[in-house]
């Protein structure tokens, strides 16, 4: 079982989905996955930044705030999110989310499963 530790792994700066500013993330699996996961990625939006609203596929995602808290949107409606949320964004489904801070980062783990 290979073990990794995302705080040690390399980064990339990238603006995701066409949200506020630029996120780092962390590819922690995907391609050596033989599991229903398409990947595992770890997430850090800087204050004030945000992954954009998009829709997925047939597939579904789920967002675990590590750190951090801001404004989750899914299908719609927007929640207050903080660390130890767990938020599931269904099939078909669109999200967003973004980092209401203007001092602290959010810091999520990201697990998308399906198609």
């Amino acid at each position: 079982m290979p073990i990794k530790n995302y705080l040690e792994l390399k980064s990339e700066l990238t603006t995701c989905h066409n949200g506020e500013g630029q996120v780092k993330t962390v590819n922690v699996f995907d391609k050596e996955l033989t599991s229903p996961l398409n990947f595992v990625h770890y997430t850090v939006l800087p204050p004030l930044t945000s992954i954009g609203l998009h829709t997925h596929g047939d597939d579904e995602e789920l967002y675990i705030v590590l750190a951090g808290e801001g404004a989750m949107t899914v299908d719609g409606t927007e929640s207050t999110v903080k660390e130890g949320d767990v938020i599931l964004n269904p099939p078909f489904g669109s999200h967003a989310l973004r980092n209401t801070s203007e001092s602290e980062e959010l810091k999520i783990l990201v697990m998308e499963a399906g198609a």
